[in-house]
């Protein structure tokens, strides 16, 4: 068999890993790159019509971002994953679909003024529908034969509802061998979802490390950190405005949020209000509470058996049109308004802002991590002015975040994940993190004497008989040690140079005489990186 690593190798977005074995080829996730100055995902070196199916180990849209695109393309496999993830996928790829389509609609408009080529849409709501009619929802636990000497399963990891590790066991010439692909490892004590599941045995494993190299430390109080954060706020007559991701961390601070109502904890403001403005996470939301209890943890399926809904609570409104959004701004009462994007990069939330940073009284949570470069971390930075619908806001309200919150294992939680393989693996390949936390990561486990190696885009191995055998490196420049720091970074930055170009040129080949969408992304990208070749 042999494996071509794609994506999210030495960095954190854009998984999609080849798998070709008893004649056949699979795709392990296919998501879509996020973020700015990630090193490009390699392009599946076969035809999306030769691709026998996907197998997804979540919703997240790095993971499951491209497959609209795939399909676009002429893929006509199944795609397999567990009923929730497919669930979440349908309305997750339909809200990604409806994004491009906007945003090549905005750039077209405003290159109409300056005589631009239009762009197309990197894919339609048309494309995800087409993707999300190949989905095969599947239950925890069951063997699933994908054809003759190839077999799956998934395994609940408590990342995200639905989220998988996945089982595969490869029979070629008698021989079978098996492969676990971690998928994102969820982190402990997260409401509503179960613990990440410890698989005992495996020949060759595939896992994230996104938090490899540090720990997330002592749970907090998560509750008691928001019903401070709710008090003072309300007290002072102001809103807090929290940016949320639609999936997973919204429902997470519904779940907070009811207990925090239950126990009459916030003092003085009777049935405070709380707005999930998103319509993305009120769907997400709905298939929450439609999802079969199976999936949920202990302390959720205790509630629901006292007829609780864990989620739900008096006070909570939804607002679906944009009619709906803006009027709750011209609400005076104190309330809670939760909205997405998480990053504050696009969506309702930049309204929210726009209406509430300049007021003293009101509070901005972030409750999940801020890039580089976007609105939400210039926030918690401490910029004192930002600039909405062309408009500068001075940043007047409390800026604040609940930390600690993360649906990703720690440093701990990944190494108690992988030592519970008993033996250890033949080999570990390290993906899923940035750059140095992989090699970080790596040196970890093989000081813990694991065989460790953590792939580049592009590399490939061959599993058979004699083992793991390199059959081609990746792109990226390995750096030596002995390499002096400014070599390094010199050598790190040709290398992008490099790998930029190629992907500009293969865009201008493969869209000769057509509109190139991703022209300009990558012309800036090389403009970028030839600046700092110069510097």
């Amino acid at each position: 068999m042999k494996l071509t690593f794609l994506g999210a190798n030495h960095e954190v977005t854009g998984s999609c890993t080849l798998l070709e074995a008893a004649g056949q080829r699979y795709l392990i996730d296919c998501g879509m790159e996020q973020g700015k100055d990630v090193y490009e995902n390699q392009p599946i070196p076969v035809a999306p019509g030769e691709i026998d199916g996907v197998l997804a180990t979540h919703a997240h849209i790095d993971h499951t971002g491209l497959l609209p695109l795939l399909a676009r393309n002429g893929f006509r496999g199944r795609i397999y994953a567990t009923r929730p993830t497919a669930e979440l996928c349908s309305i997750m790829l339909r809200d990604s679909a409806h994004i491009q389509e906007f945003e090549a609609e905005w750039k077209n408009r405003k290159g109409q003024r300056s005589g631009a080529e239009p762009v197309e849409p990197m894919y339609t709501i048309q494309d995800a529908e087409a993707a999300i009619a190949l989905f095969r929802g599947y239950d925890y636990n069951k063997e699933i034969e994908l054809a003759p000497g190839i077999v799956i399963r998934f395994v609940d990891v408590g990342h995200l509802l639905g989220s998988s590790s996945i089982e595969i066991w490869v029979t070629e010439n008698g021989a079978t061998t098996k492969l676990v692909f971690s998928g994102d490892i969820g982190n402990h004590d997260q409401p509503i979802i179960k613990d990440p599941t410890y698989l005992k045995d495996a020949d060759y494993v595939f896992m994230e490390s996104t938090y490899g190299d540090r720990s997330h430390g002592p749970r907090p109080d998560y509750v008691g950190e928001l019903t401070k954060i709710l008090q003072r706020t309300f007290d002072r007559g102001g809103n807090v405005v929290i940016p949320s991701f639609a999936v997973g961390r919204t429902q997470e601070l519904l779940y907070f949020i009811r207990e925090i109502k239950e126990k009459n904890l916030v003092t003085g403001h009777g049935c405070f209000p709380v707005y999930i403005d998103s319509p993305l996470a009120i769907e997400a939301t709905r298939i929450f509470k439609d999802t079969d209890s199976s999936c949920f943890d202990e302390e959720t399926n205790a509630l629901l058996a006292k007829g609780i809904d864990p989620i739900r609570f008096p006070g909570l409104k939804v607002s679906v049109t944009s009619d709906e959004s803006r009027a709750i701004n011209t609400d005076p009462v104190p309330k809670v308004i939760i909205s997405a994007s998480g990053m504050c990069e696009a969506g309702r939330i930049r309204h929210h802002l726009k209406h509430n940073l300049w007021r003293k009284e009101c509070t901005i949570l972030f409750v999940g991590y801020q890039a580089v470069n976007t609105l939400g971390r210039s926030l918690l930075e401490g910029a004192n002015n930002v600039k909405l619908f062309g408009e500068s806001i001075e940043v007047q309200a409390e800026i604040c975040q609940l930390t600690g919150l993360s649906g990703h294992a720690d440093r701990e939680g990944l190494l108690k994940w992988v030592n519970s393989f008993e033996p250890k693996p033949k080999r570990v390949f390290i993906i899923h993190g940035e750059d140095e936390v992989e090699n970080i990561f790596t040196q970890t486990l093989t000081e813990q004497g694991f065989n460790a190696c953590a792939p580049y885009n592009g590399e490939q191995w061959a599993i058979g008989a004699e083992g793991a055998v390199c059959l081609k490196e990746g792109t990226r420049i390995r750096i030596e040690h002995h390499i002096s720091e400014g070599a390094a970074r010199a050598a790190t930055v040709f290398q992008r140079l490099l790998n930029a170009g190629k992907r500009l040129l293969r865009v201008i080949e493969h869209n000769e005489g057509g509109a190139n969408k991703d022209l300009a992304k990558f012309a800036d990208q090389i403009n970028a990186l030839c600046d700092k070749w110069d510097r």
